[in-house]
């Protein structure tokens, strides 16, 4: 089994492909929406404006689906998720897991937490999450106790 290798800090870790593909979506279906409201002239203004509220809605909506990352610094760690953030110190990741059918990594944390991290899940990039996961363990490995707890 090969050693993951330890990547230089600052390192950000997300899904790359998915969050592409969320802003796309987003900006299609807003700018779908917004020309439909232009297009049809029977349409009073608040109607258009209901048009475009919705369009924002649902673009914000796939927006916050592309916001999770892993941010790995000399300090720790910083998960953001859909809606929340937390930041961890190195001594507080014990083991980095990513197991097959997992739809994201988690973090077994030394408060006995388990913490998804969505910014590395295999869903359209399964061997890029797996690196990824990888590299992160090693992070973890090296700089905090998890070394000490899985040996």
């Amino acid at each position: 089994m090969s050693e993951a290798q330890t990547p230089v800090l600052p390192v950000t870790f997300r899904p790359g492909r998915t969050r592409v593909v969320l802003i796309a979506m987003s900006v299609a279906i807003f700018a779908v929406i917004s020309v439909v409201a232009v297009m049809l002239e029977r349409l009073g203004p608040g109607e258009r404006a209901s048009f475009f509220f919705t369009a924002a809605l649902i673009s914000g909506g796939l927006l916050l689906l592309s916001r999770p990352r892993v941010v790995a610094d000399d300090e720790g760690v910083t998960v953001v998720n859909i809606t929340r953030t937390r930041r961890l110190a190195w001594a507080e990741i014990l083991k980095v897991n990513l197991r097959p059918g997992d739809p994201w990594v988690f973090l077994d944390l030394s408060d006995g937490t388990s913490l998804p991290a969505l910014g590395i899940q295999p869903g359209i990039a399964k061997e890029a999450a797996i690196r990824d996961a990888r590299a992160l363990r090693a992070l973890a490995d090296s700089r905090g106790t998890g070394a000490e707890q899985t040996a």
